[in-house]
C-alpha cells in the first residue's frame, strides 16, 4: 500500500500544473491521500488528454510543415504499378519461347565459332544457361529468369541486361533501352570478333 502511495505522489508530482490544490485534504491523513489518489487516477487520463493537445495541436495553414496527414497527390500522380510478369506471359509459353531463343543462339554460336580464330572460343549450353566463352575478349552469359518471365544477359561490353518477351515486335527486348536481344548481341560480337554475325 505504502509503495502504491509512493507511486501515485509521484504521479501527481508530473500531473501537478493541471490539478488544483487540495487544501480541505490534510497531507497527513491516510484517508485523504486515498481520496486524492482516487481523485487522480480518475482525473489524469483527462489531464493527459488535455497536455497533449497543447503540444499537437491540430494541422492548420500556419503550421503546414509540421502536419503528418498525408498528401493527396491525386489519380494521376501515383506512382509506377509493379508489373505481375506471370500475367504477361503464361509460364509454359515463356519455356516454349526461351528455349527456343536460346537453341538457336547456341547453333548460331556455334557456326560462328566455326568461322573466326579466337584463342580459348568455347559454347557451353547446361542447366538452362548459354554460355559464350571468347577467351581474352571475355564471356557471354544468358540464361532464364522464370519467375520474372525473362531472359537476362551478362555481356563483356554492356554488362548485365534483363530481357522481357515483347508481343508486338516478337523479339526479347530490354525494357529500358528497347534494345532487340539478337540486335545487341550481332553488334557486340562484330565489334569483339571483328566479323559480322547474322542473329536476325
Amino acid at each position: 500500500m505504502a509503495s502504491k502511495i509512493l507511486s501515485l505522489r509521484r504521479f501527481s508530482t508530473l500531473l501537478k500544473p493541471h490539478f488544483p490544490s487540495f487544501p480541505h485534504l490534510p497531507s497527513t491523513s491516510c484517508c485523504s491521500q486515498f481520496h486524492q489518489s482516487s481523485f487522480l487516477l480518475l482525473e489524469a487520463p483527462v489531464a493527459l488528454h488535455r497536455h497533449l493537445k497543447t503540444l499537437n495541436p491540430p494541422c492548420s495553414s500556419s503550421s503546414r510543415s509540421f502536419c503528418s496527414r498525408p498528401l493527396d497527390l491525386g489519380a494521376d500522380s501515383q506512382g509506377p504499378t509493379a508489373i505481375d510478369y506471370r500475367s504477361l506471359l503464361q509460364e509454359d509459353e515463356f519455356h516454349k519461347l526461351a528455349d527456343s531463343a536460346i537453341h538457336d543462339l547456341q547453333e548460331k554460336f556455334e557456326e560462328y565459332g566455326d568461322s573466326v580464330q579466337i584463342d580459348g572460343l568455347d559454347i557451353d549450353y547446361g542447366n538452362e544457361v548459354l554460355t559464350l566463352k571468347l577467351g581474352d575478349l571475355g564471356t557471354y552469359v544468358l540464361n532464364k529468369q522464370t519467375p520474372n518471365r525473362q531472359l537476362w544477359l551478362s555481356s563483356p561490353v554492356s554488362g548485365p541486361s534483363r530481357f522481357d518477351w515483347d508481343r508486338s515486335a516478337q523479339a526479347w527486348v530490354y525494357r529500358r533501352t528497347k534494345a532487340n536481344l539478337l540486335k545487341v548481341l550481332e553488334s557486340e560480337l562484330e565489334q569483339l570478333c571483328g566479323q559480322p554475325i547474322k542473329l536476325t
